[in-house]
């Protein structure tokens, strides 16, 4: 039995609605699929929480943001944003267990792990110059921790330096990294170019330059603290240089506060050294 032939036009139609559904298929997986904004803001979100609980002296707070940015390290745009504030995360949680007198060995896993996080973003990135910010700060802390091995502080030391001479090259007006050149001269003799008074010049310096630029940056995955921290530097600054200066370090103390109401160094422990201070020098 013969089949009878379709029509032209039947068969058009029919072609049509194909296409039209895939079509149709199509679109609704790429409205599923998660765009290149959504991806930033969520990593975004987890990047203020990770500030936040910094600020906190939130431990856990700190380890969970690491943790949440895993599944970013391998988004090729994004990889070494995401490399960098994992650095970040570990970096301050060692930094907030110096002052809350954590265990050395975990504060030294912790530093190692941001270094490590920091290297994998300058290997996305070569010339991104916060990644060799946080890489400075994290073996000043080394051989800081390692001080009592002189051999061991100076191999850390020597590792160091030349990512400052750098970043030096590279963006010497950058102001978070005259953040972690400040302990660097704060602990070099004033005849090999350091000293006291060279630190608190330096910190004065970054905070002009932010006052100086005070555009707001235009991508949160981009490193832009930096201002409280200076003032939170300068107010330990004058309060440990030999001649103490309590009423400037109490004024940059509640400075850093008016920016940060939440920070728990600053609030709990540098404050209360510095009213302290305030009240013996009456």
């Amino acid at each position: 039995m013969r089949r009878r032939k379709r029509p032209q036009s039947e068969l058009t139609a029919r072609s049509l609605l194909r296409i039209v559904a895939t079509i149709g298929c199509v679109s609704l997986l790429a409205s599923c699929a998660p765009s290149d904004k959504n991806v930033r803001e969520s990593m975004a979100l987890i990047v203020s929480r990770i500030q936040h609980a910094d600020y906190e002296g939130n431990q856990a707070g700190m380890q969970k943001g690491y943790d949440e940015l895993a599944p970013f390290v391998d988004n090729v745009q994004l990889a070494s944003r995401a490399r960098y504030w994992r650095g970040f995360a570990m970096w301050r949680k060692a930094v907030n267990g110096f002052n809350d007198s954590v265990d050395p060995n975990e504060l030294e896993q912790d530093l190692k792990q941001a270094l490590d996080e920091f290297k994998d973003a300058l290997a996305k990135d070569p010339g991104f110059v916060d990644a060799k910010i946080g890489t400075i700060s994290c073996l000043g802390y080394m051989a800081f921790m390692n001080r009592q091995d002189p051999s061991r502080a100076k191999e850390f030391i020597g590792q160091m330096l030349p990512v400052v001479k750098e970043v030096k090259d590279m963006a010497p007006d950058n102001p978070r990294f005259l953040w972690v050149l400040g302990p660097i001269l704060w602990n070099t003799p004033p005849e090999r170019g350091g000293g006291q008074d060279k630190a608190i010049e330096n910190y004065e310096r970054g905070l002009a330059l932010l006052e100086k630029n005070k555009t707001a940056a235009a991508d949160s995955l981009e490193p832009s603290w930096g201002k409280p921290e200076l003032m939170m530097n300068l107010a330990y600054s004058h309060l440990n240089k030999s001649a103490p200066d309590v009423h400037a370090a109490e004024r940059y103390a509640r400075s850093a506060l008016e920016i940060v109401p939440h920070w728990h160094y600053v609030r709990d422990i540098l404050l209360h050294q510095i009213l302290e201070a305030k009240a013996k020098a009456k």
